[in-house]
C-alpha cells in the first residue's frame, strides 16, 4: 500500500476499500530539498499551505484491488483532499478568486465566486467523475453544521482526472469520504504524493499527486505568507524542468509506464490552491492565481489542449469582512506592493510540483498499468551534472 508511512486516522469498510482519512500527517516522505534541490525564496517553518495561519487539510486516500479493471469493483486509486481557509470550525468567508489557465477540466461555485469575491466553505479535490458526490457531500455537512453563509451553497470542488490508474468510472468516491476528509483536517504538516485527490494521478509520465510548499514575504507590517497547494496530473516526461534543468530530456523512457500508452501529447490536469494572510482584494487575488500558472511553466508545462489547469486564491486577512450591516472596514495591500507576493507564489507553485513528484511512489493500478515514482538517485546526479546541486 502506498500509503503505508501516513499515519492512519479512521478506516472505514467500503465495498471492500481500504480507506485512509489523513489530516495534515507528519510528513515522513523526503521533499524535493532533501534532495539538494535549489529552490529560490525563503520558505515558511513547514514550507506548506498549512504556514498560513488557520489552513486545514485533510486527506481521504483510497486503495484497493489489483489486476483487471471490473468496472464498479476496481481497482481502486483515488480519493478527496479538503482544504478549509479558516479551519472546520469557521463560518466566516474568506476574499477568493480563481483563474482558467486552461478550461479542460472543472471547478464548481466559481460563477459566485466571481460575482461576490468570496469563497464561502472549503476546497474541496478530488478524481473528475467524483465531482457531484463530492459538492453534494459538502453542502450536507454546511446544513448540518451551521456552515451556510447563505440559505443555499455553491461548494467550490475541482478535478483531475485518475482513469489511467483508477476505477473511474466504478464511482468509488461516496459522501462519507468527502466527509472524513473535511473532518479530520488538521494545521501541521501536510501529506504529499499518493493521497487524497492525488492518490491515482500521474505527472510527467512519473507518479504525481499531492505537493504543496510555502514562502514568507518581508514587507512594512513585518511579514506573510503564500502557501500552495497542488494536484498534479499533467505533461509528458520531456518537457519536466527542475529549477531550469531539463531533467526530463535526461530521463529517457528506460522506466516506462506498463500498461499505459507513451503519452506523445500533455494529457492530465492540475489544480492549484493558493492561500495568503497577506489583505487582498478578489481582483489582487486574480494575479497571484495567474502568477500560479508561472510557476507552472517553470516546470515545463505548456498547459495542453487536454490539460485542465484551474487555480483558485484566498486571503484569510480581513475577518468579518462577509457579513454584518453597514460598510466594512478593511485593510488591502497597496497594488505597487504587490510584486513580492507575485514572486513568492510563483516559487511556492514550482516547488509545490516537484515536492508531489518528488514523495510520489511507484504505483500500479487498473489491468497492471505501472507508473514509477522519479528516481531521486537519478535526479541529484543530473542536477550536479548542470551545477545546480545544492
Amino acid at each position: 500500500m502506498t500509503t503505508r508511512r501516513i499515519r492512519v486516522i479512521h478506516s472505514l469498510g467500503v465495498l471492500g476499500v481500504v480507506v485512509c482519512v489523513v489530516a495534515a500527517a507528519a510528513q515522513t516522505k523526503p521533499r524535493a530539498r532533501d534532495l539538494g534541490i535549489p529552490f529560490e525564496g525563503a520558505p515558511g517553518p513547514l514550507n506548506a499551505i498549512t504556514d498560513v495561519s488557520g489552513v486545514e487539510v485533510g486527506h481521504t486516500t483510497l486503495i484497493s484491488g489489483e489486476g483487471r479493471l471490473q468496472v464498479g469493483a476496481g481497482p481502486v486509486r483515488t480519493g478527496v483532499t479538503a482544504i478549509h481557509p479558516r479551519g472546520r470550525e469557521s463560518g466566516d468567508p474568506v476574499f477568493g478568486a480563481w483563474f482558467p489557465l486552461n478550461g479542460n477540466g472543472d471547478m464548481t461555485g466559481t460563477h459566485w465566486l466571481d460575482e461576490s469575491g468570496f469563497l464561502e466553505g472549503p476546497v474541496m479535490i478530488t478524481n473528475t467523475h467524483s465531482v457531484g458526490v463530492v459538492r453534494d457531500a459538502v453542502v450536507g455537512w454546511q446544513a448540518r453544521n451551521g456552515r451556510m453563509f447563505q440559505r443555499y451553497s455553491y461548494p467550490i470542488v475541482a478535478e483531475t482526472y485518475d482513469g489511467g490508474l483508477n476505477d473511474i468510472n466504478g464511482f468509488h468516491v461516496k459522501p462519507e469520504h468527502a466527509l472524513a476528509a473535511l473532518e479530520r483536517a488538521a494545521g501541521g504538516p501536510v501529506a504529499e504524493g499518493n493521497v487524497g485527490g492525488g492518490t491515482g494521478m500521474i505527472c510527467f509520465g512519473f507518479k504525481g499527486g499531492i505537493g504543496t510548499s510555502s514562502r514568507q514575504v518581508a514587507n512594512a507590517q513585518g511579514s506573510s505568507t503564500i502557501g500552495v497547494l497542488v494536484q498534479s496530473n499533467f505533461g509528458r516526461r520531456s518537457q519536466l524542468r527542475i529549477v531550469g534543468v531539463p531533467a526530463g530530456l535526461e530521463l529517457p523512457e528506460d522506466t516506462p509506464r506498463a500498461g499505459l500508452a507513451t503519452q506523445d501529447v500533455e494529457t492530465g490536469s492540475i489544480i492549484f490552491v493558493v492561500a495568503t494572510d497577506a489583505p487582498l482584494l478578489p481582483h489582487q487575488l486574480k494575479r497571484l492565481c495567474k502568477r500560479a500558472a508561472m510557476g507552472l511553466a517553470r516546470t515545463g508545462s505548456i498547459a495542453g489542449n487536454s490539460s485542465g489547469d484551474l487555480v483558485i486564491a484566498f486571503s484569510t486577512a480581513n475577518r468579518g469582512a462577509a457579513g454584518g450591516k453597514g460598510p466594512a472596514t478593511i485593510t488591502v495591500t497597496r497594488n505597487h506592493e504587490m510584486d513580492p507576493l507575485s514572486e513568492a507564489t510563483i516559487q511556492a507553485t514550482e516547488e509545490a510540483i516537484i515536492n508531489a513528484l518528488v514523495a510520489a511512489e511507484t504505483m500500479t493500478g487498473i489491468n497492471g498499468a505501472t507508473v514509477p515514482a522519479l528516481p531521486h538517485g537519478r535526479v541529484r546526479e543530473i542536477l550536479k551534472k548542470y551545477n545546480r546541486l545544492r
